[in-house]
């Protein structure tokens, strides 16, 4: 019985998988039960037995028990031979689950070897591996992976290219690159020239920008920004070539600084265009363009321009670190460039000056300034940038003297009705009547006399309209957006007239104070004062003419405690300085302008000698 049990459980342990060793226990108990039994067969035998019955009798016996332990056996046997075969499938099912699975541990370690690599390496399959690991081919249509091969004195060596389809010019790839190294490279080499290195830069590849690349995040960038690499098996470099063909702006007018007599040239989209519509300008080998990329998605090309012999280099330095301390994921235009490196976000006026003229921007980099250009964007960005500098054109440097200086009184008058004109009309009507003539109160008076509002709601009412009207004519495209501002003007104010809501006098202010606002130059230093004047409206409704001098006194300390790059922003006026006047407030004789404004603390002070006119000196001679 313990026999018949112990088979049923080895049988159990079997059929669930859990003890498979007890059937090599069970073998084992097995033979030491036959190694019984011959004892026993052998100790029967020598055994004498007296009567020749008895001794049949025996023998008869020991027949019968050989002859039923030998069919156990064969019985055992065939009960455990599916057991055995299904060990054996098990086996077997477990070598191959083990087989895949050390695949499967060999690829992953495959792609971790190949993700992890930041060097170009000698074998062209894992160069492969990486490109598509890295730009998810072919899931990424646009990304272009060719391979072809070179041969190089009678032998055969695999290459590829990669490029993004949409971003280079075709022709010139395959003119300048493709073609050369693919049907030109049958070469007749030395023994002691064979280098493939060598060869393939200076005999293989005529295009004018190829770079020799080892790391994979520089050719990645240059792919990214229109380039191409080439990787050849057996070296442990690639090349890179500029083959940029997408499509761009040209060159047109500028839209925000127009001027009558002057350039009529703006910057465009592309970085390499507004550089060079600089470097065409200014002729000048100390004229330095660095490339900084910002956004660690975008990887947005930035070029800082300066002159190194007129710059400080502090004010250098302090730029550079700005631009290499922005840590963004991605940056598009030069605007969201402006925010991240200015000195004080919250302060309503510009710290940093945007212009899209490339003439400017060369006349301040010769005043020892420095400018920044972002790819993508129309605008360059220069600093320091003060509180007068906003005030000025670039139509001031190409007119006589004289005719600069009124537009620039006239500038400043316009910025002062703009911004206080509609708070002082509140803080008269409701406190100080004592101010005007008694006739002109009068008619005032008179003019308001079937208006239900005050004051303060009456002009608040027309400056939101007109605000309205403006920002609908910008977004209106085409010509029809002056004509919607213009017509919704003159309609709109005549039946808010019309139907005693806001007296005549009114429509007046509001409409002066909004010419006012389009004669500052700068159009950020136009947003600041439309935000402004709301302020200033109600502080003249709150407090009348004390609350406006609290408001600029205020404003005036907030001004003077702004900085530009180090540099306060109300110079040369606070604090005074002496050598920068010539073209400040006040714009002197263009042979007058010596020097170079000296709150920068520029290399070169002086930019032009004391007789700069030499022919009328010497006229005087004669």
């Amino acid at each position: 019985m313990g026999f018949l049990a112990d088979i049923k459980k080895l049988i159990k342990d079997w059929f669930t998988f859990k003890e498979p060793e007890k059937f090599e226990k069970f073998i084992l108990k097995e033979k030491e039960s036959e190694t019984r039994d011959h004892r026993e067969d052998n100790d029967s035998d020598e055994k004498k037995v007296e009567s020749e019955k008895g001794q049949s009798e025996g023998n008869s016996e020991n027949i019968k028990r050989n002859e039923s332990t030998g069919s156990k056996k064969r019985g055992i046997k065939s009960q455990f031979a599916p057991i055995m075969q299904i060990g054996a499938k098990d086996n077997k099912k477990e070598e191959k689950c083990e087989c895949e699975d050390n695949e499967k541990k060999e690829k992953e370690e495959e792609q971790k070897d190949v993700s992890s690599m930041t060097k170009v390496s000698k074998k062209l399959s894992d160069n492969i591996a990486y490109l598509k690991q890295k730009y998810t081919v072919p899931a990424s249509a646009d990304v272009v992976i060719r391979e072809f091969h070179i041969t190089v004195k009678d032998k055969t060596i695999p290459a590829c290219i990669i490029f993004i389809d949409g971003l280079v010019n075709t022709d010139v790839m395959d003119m300048a690159i493709l073609q050369p190294l693919m049907l030109l490279s049958n070469l007749d080499i030395k023994e002691d020239e064979y280098d493939v290195e060598e060869i393939v830069k200076s005999r293989l590849l005529p295009h004018n920008q190829v770079k020799i690349v080892e790391d994979f995040s520089e050719i990645v960038g240059d792919v990214n920004f229109g380039g191409c690499g080439i990787f050849i098996d057996g070296i442990d470099v690639a090349f890179t070539a500029d083959i940029k063909g997408w499509k761009g702006r040209g060159i047109d007018r500028p839209n925000t600084e127009m001027v009558i007599r002057g350039p009529q040239e703006g910057f465009n989209e592309s970085l390499r265009t507004n550089t060079g519509l600089i470097r065409k300008i200014l002729k000048d080998a100390a004229l330095v363009v660095e490339n900084i990329a910002v956004g660690k998605r975008s990887r947005t090309p930035c070029a800082l321009m300066y002159i190194k012999d007129i710059a400080n280099d502090s004010l250098v330095d302090e730029v550079r670190r700005r631009l290499n301390g922005v840590d963004i994921d991605y940056l598009i235009d030069s605007g969201e460039l402006e925010q991240l490196i200015e000195d004080n976000s919250f302060l309503a006026v510009p710290q940093i000056m945007a212009t899209e003229r490339p003439d400017r921007v060369a006349a301040m980099l010769t005043e020892g300034k420095v400018a920044v250009i972002v790819q993508g964007s129309p605008f360059a960005l220069v600093m320091p940038a003060t509180h007068i500098d906003l005030f000025h054109s670039s139509e001031d440097s190409y007119i006589r003297f004289p005719y600069a200086n009124l537009v620039r009184i006239i500038r400043v008058c316009a910025v002062a009705m703009s911004l206080l004109l509609p708070g002082l009309f509140v803080a008269i009507t409701n406190y100080h009547h004592e101010m005007i003539p008694t006739d002109l109160l009068f008619a005032i008076e008179a003019s308001r006399e079937r208006v239900p509002f005050p004051s303060l709601v009456e002009i608040l009412i027309m400056e939101f309209a007109f605000e309205f009207i403006r920002e609908a004519g910008v977004r209106i495209p085409g010509p029809l957006g002056p004509t919607l501002g213009i017509i919704g003007g003159l309609i709109l104010g005549q039946a808010a007239v019309a139907a005693n809501i806001v007296s005549p006098i009114l429509i007046i202010i509001v409409a002066v104070t909004g010419i006012g606002s389009f004669a500052i130059p700068n159009f950020s230093l136009g947003y600041a004062y439309r935000v402004l004047r709301f302020a200033y409206i109600f502080l003249g409704a709150t407090a009348g003419f004390f609350g406006i001098t609290a408001g600029l006194y205020l404003q005036g300390i907030w001004l003077a405690a702004a900085k530009s790059f180090g540099v306060p922003f109300l110079s040369p006026l606070g604090p005074v300085t002496k050598g920068a006047m010539s073209d400040q407030i006040f714009r002197a004789p263009i042979w007058k302008q010596e020097k170079r404004a000296d709150y920068l603390n520029v290399k070169k002070n002086r930019k032009q000698p004391e007789i700069s006119i030499k022919w009328m000196k010497n006229d005087e001679k004669k």
